[in-house]
């Protein structure tokens, strides 16, 4: 029997990628368990990324200077400009615990973020 498809492994991958779950990655949730419970989990050898492909943990970045596969950047911009609108409606929602002042700065903050992943940075 075929295993399910999922992320092709790319040990040879001379790219550095993003992780597929972008903003919410694994590295995040351990610094958050850690800092709570002072628990702190191993992270995993390999990841799936934004362009369908499994690598090396230590291949991926979250800052938009240092990816270099133009399929995880593309992957990078849609995701944070989705979590953006996510968190904008959700600091709109009535009794929501982050004011919508907050809620707008994260997502500007997730804007630039996208606007870099794009190559949208204002550089000339």
């Amino acid at each position: 029997m075929d295993s399910p498809p999922g992320p092709k492994d790319d040990t040879t991958s001379p790219h550095i990628h993003v992780e597929k779950k972008l903003p919410r990655s694994d590295a995040h949730a351990r610094d958050l368990l850690a800092a709570t419970f002072g628990l702190v989990a191993d992270l995993p050898a390999t990841v799936a990324t934004g362009c369908g492909l499994r690598v090396a943990y230590a291949m991926t970045s979250p800052r938009p200077e240092s990816v270099t596969c133009l399929a995880c950047r593309e992957h990078a911009h849609a995701q944070h400009l989705r979590f953006a609108e996510e968190i904008e409606r959700l600091g709109a929602m009535p009794g929501a615990v982050v004011t919508a002042d907050r809620a707008g700065q994260v997502a500007e903050h997730h804007r630039d973020l996208a606007r870099r992943f794009a190559g949208d940075d204002g550089s000339p």
